[in-house]
């Protein structure tokens, strides 16, 4: 998997930074909408990807074909008084993978209007090379954004899925997840050595995709 990202890192790299800032940006926004200032207090509520970028995730990916961004820093006891910590971490966790959900489809609606437009227009055209690259680039955004969702939503730490189950499960479970806390980053990185992830990810992210793509092939 790290092979094939390299070799197709002119086309990845673009689409990746998009997902992961948008991933990021949206864990602050929310978080900043409900009263926590963290974020923007770090500089991290922006969309400039070179702040969410993180040094260790881009190894791993170019290694192993899996990787993420600098977490975004919440501090739940800053969110307003109308909404408890653990409801406020919810919607935070699911603001990154909803955002990626939701760029997938609008890159997908993009996509499918710059086929329609280019390619009666520049049929047998020389330039088409450069509009099937950048075809490319859009269809890796789309892919990605699912990918990324998915990936987050697995219930180990740090990702969201961890978060979320968290929020969602009675109090009684906190001392599991803290316990997990501490370990969750070397169980991530075994599961992503081993090929665990790659095995339910990529059958999960191709059945989004089909979902996702349905409504255009009947057009």
């Amino acid at each position: 998997m790290g092979n094939f990202f390299l070799g197709n890192i002119l086309y990845i790299l673009p689409a990746l930074l998009i997902a992961l800032t948008i991933h990021e940006y949206s864990h602050g926004r929310v978080a900043y909408y409900l009263g926590d200032n963290t974020a923007k207090a770090h500089g991290r509520l922006t969309l400039n990807p070179l702040d969410h970028l993180d040094p260790i995730g881009l190894l791993m990916l170019a290694m192993a074909g899996f990787g993420w961004a600098k977490p975004v820093p919440v501090n739940p006891v800053n969110f307003r008084r109308d909404i408890s910590m653990r409801q406020g971490m919810l919607f935070v966790s699911l603001a990154g993978p909803v955002s990626n959900l939701i760029m997938a489809f609008i890159f997908l609606v993009v996509s499918d209007i710059y086929v329609r437009i280019t390619e009666p227009m520049f049929a047998g055209h020389s330039v088409q090379i450069t509009l099937a690259q950048t075809h490319e680039v859009l269809q890796w955004i789309v892919t990605l954004n699912i990918f990324l969702a998915v990936f987050n939503l697995i219930p180990v730490p740090p990702l969201d899925g961890s978060r979320i189950l968290r929020s969602l499960l009675p109090r009684k479970f906190e001392g599991y997840f803290d316990y997990l806390d501490q370990y969750g980053f070397i169980i991530l990185i075994f599961l992503i050595i081993s090929g665990a992830i790659g095995t339910v990810l990529g059958p999960v992210s191709n059945a989004i995709l089909t979902v996702l793509y349905t409504p255009f092939q009947l057009f």
